[in-house]
């Protein structure tokens, strides 16, 4: 079932199971403010049975990153260029990049696992969309690369968090700051990949890893991610409480002890 298909995004929901494409191959899934808008309504539209969400791009490419024409004077087709955000106010630039960035956050929610399937170029917002989700399988034809410094910019959409999580801050510091490429071996053993498979074999791998996290109780897998989720923000104590409550919910559910 098809429930949204406009500006380069296609949402399709089966079952527990939605897609998330980007669908605009023609210009290697290169991003837009349109597309942001679209991907935040994909999140809002997924319907309350989808527990995974799979993310891919058409094409040769995953995304290779913003449209450089919001780098020109005019920008889009009525959308305001970089240049007249830049002339507003504070707080109007401020809410404007919390808008772009409502495309990059809902994927880590508790209710869903997300995983994204990337192949040829990740680069810029392309790197950031692919953090921005759960978990990764990259063809071994991925490149990763974080070129917002190059431009004078600063990655904004959510990126650097997860970024700094997977791989520590020196290597965090120098990928963004040289905006080099990551292949696909650097990807695996620095955790950036959960898994590299072989290009024709990618749509396959995440579809058995999307079946393999379906076999876990929706709430078990839910108690589970939060944990995690949250543990870098706690000390070491109160994670240990943190699962202690959360086995409790688990244990007093499964005795059919809560309302």
């Amino acid at each position: 079932m098809t429930l949204l298909d406009k500006d380069g995004v296609r949402l399709t929901v089966d079952d527990a199971v939605a897609t998330v494409t980007l669908a605009n191959a023609s210009k290697r899934n290169a991003q837009s403010p349109a597309m942001w808008r679209a991907l935040a309504e994909a999140g809002q539209l997924l319907p309350g049975t989808v527990r995974v969400v799979l993310l891919r791009g058409e094409g040769q490419s995953f995304s290779a990153g913003l449209d450089r024409q919001a780098f020109t004077p005019g920008g889009f087709d009525g959308e305001p260029s970089f240049l007249d955000l830049a002339r507003g106010s504070d707080a109007e630039l401020d809410g404007v990049i919390a808008e772009y960035q409502e495309a990059f956050t809902w994927w880590r929610r508790n209710d869903i696992v997300s995983i994204a399937a990337v192949q040829g170029h990740a680069i810029g917002a392309g790197f950031q969309l692919a953090l921005a989700c759960d978990l990764r399988i990259c063809a071994d034809d991925v490149q990763f690369a974080m070129r917002e410094t190059s431009l004078g910019l600063v990655p904004d959409l959510t990126g650097t968090h997860p970024l700094l999580g997977l791989v520590g801050y020196g290597r965090a510091l120098e990928i963004c700051a040289t905006g080099r490429y990551i292949h696909a071996p650097e990807a695996e053993r620095t955790g950036i990949a959960n898994l590299v498979v072989p290009a024709a074999e990618l749509d396959a791998a995440a579809t058995d890893l999307a079946a393999a996290l379906l076999a876990a109780p929706r709430d078990a897998l839910i108690e589970t991610k939060g944990l995690l989720r949250d543990a870098p923000g706690r000390s070491y104590e109160e994670q240990r409480a943190a699962e202690r409550a959360a086995q409790a919910r688990r244990l007093r559910d499964l005795a059919g002890l809560t309302d």
